[in-house]
């Protein structure tokens, strides 16, 4: 369980706060870059960390990313006129460039002289991975941008989807890394895993893994053994990638999944969940099976809520849940946000929770986090923002003997480009 005050420093992300503070120190998922059209594309609403923005795409085809509100009368620039490598105010026709410069004031005789003292807030930006990022900082701390290996797989090596969930970042977050609920929450009652997965099946034989964590130079590595037979254990290695992403483990030589998380507000989070191949195209089956709804999920069309959803109880089917499926809800992801969504509401209260042994993965996520955001507090800047190199790691699923060391016998599986 954790203290109410380090329950609140968790989950408070806004401008100001201490881990608002501290995840401006890192690049931010903001969203995916398919929601731009080319340029001179009309702007996107944009809402992460508290942050109210809009994002357009300017004639050269840079990505801009700036304050919502005109600094002039603060209409918003959403309804804005995307035009000759600026965004134009509806309102009076001030014009802002992708640094946030404004280059026009037409409506007064001193336009011409003011304008060049005029900026509205505007954040750097990359796209990388199918998603943009953003910088939303201290310009004197901005790091380099970090090597996680989705960020460098190209667009037949991925298929990146967006998801609004309600609840805050963290309680979702902390589900992507907990290995021991995989046997429970995503199994079928004749003890196979869903078509598609990448659960093995001593996962549903094993209900009980033990675990084994390490604070590394990018976050955390949260292995969880399980019994293999007479003589193997299987291995599971998720990666916590500080303070957005998680690897999920797979199987040498199928497809990869990152979650990569990001808060709206403290209510309200999204969700970018990335398949992807390092080293060849997704194959017609394998995005048959991403796109197939169940480990993936359904989508309304024309927005990023999902079909399946806390307003229709994620369509439970409660005859299947006698007779075929634990949870009796069809998508792996439906069945993560159905019990993230309401832990006793959008914010859960851990003071409340029983903790056990099986919960380890996440205390060293939330003591990790909570020492990093206490640090930057008393004037220590992050370390891991500036070891980009450290963030090209793997998460694996993989089997051993009895006998050997799992950090040796799978050195070379989770270090990227060993595949």
């Amino acid at each position: 369980m954790l203290s109410r005050e380090d329950n609140e420093l968790l989950v408070r992300t806004g401008p100001g706060t201490p881990m608002g503070t501290f995840m401006r120190r890192f690049w931010a998922p903001v969203m995916l870059e398919s929601e731009l059209g080319g340029p001179d594309s009309a702007p996107v609403r944009v809402e992460v960390l508290g942050e109210t923005l809009v994002a357009f795409r300017d004639t050269a085809g840079k990505i801009g990313l700036i304050d919502a509100y005109c600094p002039h009368r603060r209409a918003n620039l959403f309804w804005g006129r995307n035009e000759q490598h600026g965004l134009r105010c509806v309102y009076h026709g001030w014009k802002f460039d992708v640094d946030g410069q404004c280059t026009d004031l037409p409506n007064c005789p001193e336009g011409a002289n003011l304008a060049e003292r005029v900026k509205t807030r505007a954040f750097p930006t990359v796209a990388r991975g199918g998603i943009v990022w953003a910088y939303f900082g201290p310009p004197e701390k901005q790091p380099p941008f970090p090597a996680i290996e989705l960020a460098s797989a190209g667009p037949e090596q991925r298929r990146v989807h967006k998801m609004e969930l309600h609840c805050n970042y963290f309680q979702a977050m902390e589900g992507d890394n907990d290995s021991s609920h995989v046997s429970f929450l995503h199994s079928k009652l004749d003890g196979t895993a869903f078509e598609g997965s990448l659960s093995r099946p001593d996962m549903f034989e094993d209900t009980m893994p033990r675990w084994f964590t390490d604070d590394t130079a990018y976050g955390v590595a949260l292995s969880a053994q399980r019994n293999a037979g007479s003589d193997k254990y299987q291995w599971r290695v998720t990666q916590w990638l500080m303070p957005f992403c998680t690897l999920i483990a797979s199987p040498r030589g199928e497809r990869m999944l990152a979650n990569v998380r990001i808060p709206v507000d403290d209510e309200r989070s999204i969700l970018f969940r990335a398949f992807y191949v390092p080293d060849r195209a997704l194959t017609g089956d394998e995005l048959a099976l991403i796109e197939g709804g169940v480990i993936s999920a359904d989508m309304i069309p024309g927005t990023f809520t999902t079909a399946e959803n806390a307003d229709n109880d994620y369509l439970i089917d409660r005859a299947a849940q006698r007779t075929k499926t634990f949870t009796g809800i069809r998508s792996i992801v439906a069945q993560d946000m159905a019990v993230a969504e309401d832990q006793g509401g959008p914010i859960a209260d851990r003071s409340r929770e029983y903790l056990v042994s099986s919960d380890r993965a996440i205390i060293a996520i939330r003591k990790r986090l909570l020492g990093s955001v206490k640090a930057l507090a008393s004037g220590v800047e992050p370390p891991e923002a500036h070891t980009p190199a450290a963030y090209g790691v793997r998460a694996v699923d993989f089997y051993l003997p009895r006998d050997v060391e799992m950090a040796v016998g799978a050195k070379e599986l989770l270090q990227a480009g060993a595949r």
